[in-house]
């Protein structure tokens, strides 16, 4: 099988502290769109010339972060300053797939402006706290990528949006190259760390990292070791 090779792109949490505790941004992709089309994600994209042409020596983590600044703009109608960006995790799209990313997430506080989603890639948004969004998908009102799914996870409850960042600060950032595996009722994807990881025996015993994407729920299972 030929590997796709894995495009540069960035995504941007952006958090504010609301009523009920800190707060996300989801703006929810457009249903025409072939990638993720009607999903709730955090804004981003791919990295394009413009942002490898701001970016010193050629750093990829520098350009996804002007990626990450240029989409939050282009999708949501926020501004974010490039070196606000606190880098949160990398995902790396399954070899398996066709159509592959390598996304940097970063963690941003969100600015006062309002948020005007543009109509076109993105159809609308939503503030939530990372334990109402995952509520709401289990209850099937929004769709969610695996990797937003497990981010929100990671987020937990944080009381506030100085909380939040102060711990990213501290936080290794890691990089998740899932492996993707069909099981019954649906899929599971297996990250780094478990014991399925590079030979595919699910049921091994040993350390978990995995998400399990049944239609009956979905669950991410992380060994209390394994962090």
């Amino acid at each position: 099988m030929e590997i796709v090779p894995a495009r540069p792109a960035a995504t941007v949490i952006l958090v504010r502290d609301g009523r009920e505790g800190c707060e996300v941004l989801l703006v929810r992709r457009s249903h025409r769109l072939d990638f993720h089309g009607g999903a709730w994600v955090f804004p981003g994209g791919r990295v394009d010339p413009r942002d490898e042409a701001q970016a010193s020596g050629n750093d990829p983590v520098e350009a996804a972060r002007y990626a990450a600044a240029r989409e939050a703009w282009e999708e949501a109608g926020v501004r974010v300053q490039p070196e606000q960006l606190v880098p949160f995790a990398r995902w790396i799209t399954p070899v398996n797939v066709p159509k592959r990313f390598d996304t940097w997430f970063f963690l941003a506080p969100a600015p006062r402006d309002v948020v005007h989603t543009d109509g076109g890639e993105i159809s609308a948004h939503r503030w939530f706290t990372p334990p109402a969004a995952l509520a709401a998908h289990h209850r099937g009102e929004i769709e969610l990528p695996a990797p937003t799914f497990v981010t929100l996870t990671q987020l937990g409850s944080p009381s506030d949006v100085r909380q939040l960042l102060a711990a990213a600060e501290q936080r290794v950032v890691e990089c998740f190259e899932p492996e993707l595996y069909f099981v019954e009722g649906g899929a599971c994807t297996v990250y780094h760390g478990d014991v399925a990881y590079g030979n595919g025996q699910l049921n091994l015993p040993g350390p978990r990292h995995r998400l399990w994407m049944r239609t009956s729920g979905w669950v991410y299972e992380r060994s209390e070791g394994n962090r």
